[in-house]
């Protein structure tokens, strides 16, 4: 079944759940909103994203060094209360995610946040290799899509495959956090350091 922007904008308001997230329910659930509404309410989006507006100015800085003493990374996550920064599994889940850091490298948070120049020098290339590759402009840009989103898997902190467990993501881990703790939680700013090489800073 075609998802319409109009079912992902309907979908949007009454969960508050990010547009990518809303259509993928959609088309999960064959377009079918109110199992799309349980389908983002399992996977702690639905609460997560109604959380998100709340004020996030507690915390903690995460923080890793790799066993050989080579590689670094110092991560900030915030939440609403210091009780939850001083909790267990905030605590677990902030060294988990500068493990990540050090381990998948990302240069930056979210798809929204790549660089607009290094965006269109990686659609560029794809275009060219799809074009190379003897497919049809309307073909290519699909190809070029999908091939952006793997990109993103790659590059951004929220969209990489856990380094602990693929089948989950980042973003996966921090829903399922919001649901358990109850807080609008954030990853903010992080930093990685390698010998040798400059700072990979976000």
């Amino acid at each position: 079944m075609a998802i319409s922007a109009q079912m992902v904008k309907v979908l949007r308001e009454k969960t508050g759940a990010g547009m990518m997230d809303c259509k993928k329910a959609l088309t999960e659930t064959n377009g079918d909103e109110s199992k799309a509404i349980d389908w983002l309410r399992e996977k702690g989006i639905a609460k997560a994203a109604k959380r998100a507006g709340r004020a996030a100015s507690e915390g903690l800085i995460g923080s890793y060094i790799h066993s050989n003493g080579k590689i670094g990374v110092m991560v900030e996550v915030k939440c609403e209360t210091d009780f939850v920064a001083r909790s267990d599994k905030f605590q677990e889940f902030a060294k988990n995610v500068a493990m990540q850091i050090a381990a998948a490298n990302p240069i930056c948070l979210c798809a929204e946040d790549v660089p607009a120049d290094l965006m269109a020098k990686e659609r560029e290339i794809y275009k060219n290799q799809a074009i190379e590759e003897g497919k049809p402009a309307n073909i290519a840009e699909k190809i070029v899509e999908g091939r952006l989103k793997k990109y993103y898997k790659e590059v951004c902190l929220l969209e990489q495959p856990f380094i602990k467990d693929d089948k989950v993501t980042i973003q996966d881990l921090l829903n399922e956090l919001i649901a358990v703790l109850g807080e609008n939680i954030q990853i903010g700013r992080f930093s990685r350091m390698a010998l040798g090489e400059d700072a990979v800073e976000e």
